[in-house]
């Protein structure tokens, strides 16, 4: 090998038995802890997020050198997939006046909550999966899953909410115009909460865009182009996802990359 690069035994030896240098040392340090974020997203992780990760460590590093290093490690996040609609509108049933209007901020917890449902394939068929999110912390506050899309389902998941979040009246609660949610059960459900129900606009999904973008991570991060497990086993690995991760852990970039449920607690500390 020497001979062929033209490079003195002597200066071939001496080069390996240098240190390495503190830059190259560095990196492979780093390297590991990108990996483990990487690795504790369910490899779902860009930059952005790992960046706050290691910010959280106590490490100052720039996006352009983590992509580096994850390009370096062959690490790759997973892309968003496209959304399919479930919910279907009945013309019979009064809609709601779309009073959100895609004003998805808001300055404090249960004040605007925004639902909706998406499917989720099992080996044995469908699931269909409904969800309640609180647009100030992002987080999911209630969810249900069900093999048929009916307004149980739907109810489920909003009873869930009120058992753990215990909203004031004047609850802003938005949804799509589908039968379930235009359901006499489900409208008497909020007139109990005394809640005000807003609707999204005829096909318009960029309406309820933070509900449609939870669907698509989640499907993503979970790999669920195409059924992975039983019934039975979704709904673990949906739970589990949801409660574990996502609300827990997840860094959302709308909230300083933090996850819902560290961006809440730090609110009430400073409240």
């Amino acid at each position: 090998m020497c001979r062929i690069l033209d490079v003195s035994m002597s200066g071939y030896y001496a080069a390996r038995g240098r240190p390495e240098c503190k830059r190259i040392t560095k990196d492979r340090v780093l390297i590991e802890k990108i990996r483990t974020s990487f690795e504790e997203s369910r490899g779902t992780y860009g930059a952005l997020r790992i960046q706050a990760d290691l910010k959280a460590q106590g490490e100052q590093v720039s996006r352009q050198r983590i992509r580096r290093l994850m390009r370096q490690a062959q690490l790759v996040a997973r892309g968003k997939r496209k959304v399919r609609t479930t919910t279907k509108a009945k013309s019979s049933r009064p809609a709601a006046e779309n009073i959100l209007d895609r004003v998805f901020t808001v300055g404090g917890p249960n004040q605007k909550w925004v639902t909706d449902i998406t499917y989720v394939p099992a080996r044995e068929g469908w699931l269909y999966l409904a969800t309640v999110m609180d647009l100030y912390s992002r987080k999911i506050v209630g969810w249900a899953l069900n093999e048929r899309l009916q307004t149980p389902l739907v109810t489920a998941a909003l009873e869930m909410a009120v058992a753990r979040r215990n909203p004031p009246g004047g609850l802003l609660h938005h949804s799509d115009r589908g039968s379930q949610y235009t359901s006499d059960v489900y409208q008497q459900a909020l007139d109990r909460l005394q809640a005000v129900q807003s609707m999204s606009e005829a096909g318009e999904c960029w309406d309820n865009a933070v509900q449609e973008s939870f669907f698509a991570t989640l499907k993503t991060e979970m790999g669920l182009g195409e059924a992975q497990w039983g019934r039975a086993q979704t709904r673990t690995e949906v739970f589990e996802w949801i409660e574990v991760f996502y609300n827990r852990r997840r860094r959302h970039s709308s909230l300083g990359y933090q996850s819902p449920t560290a961006f809440e607690e730090q609110a009430y500390i400073l409240n």
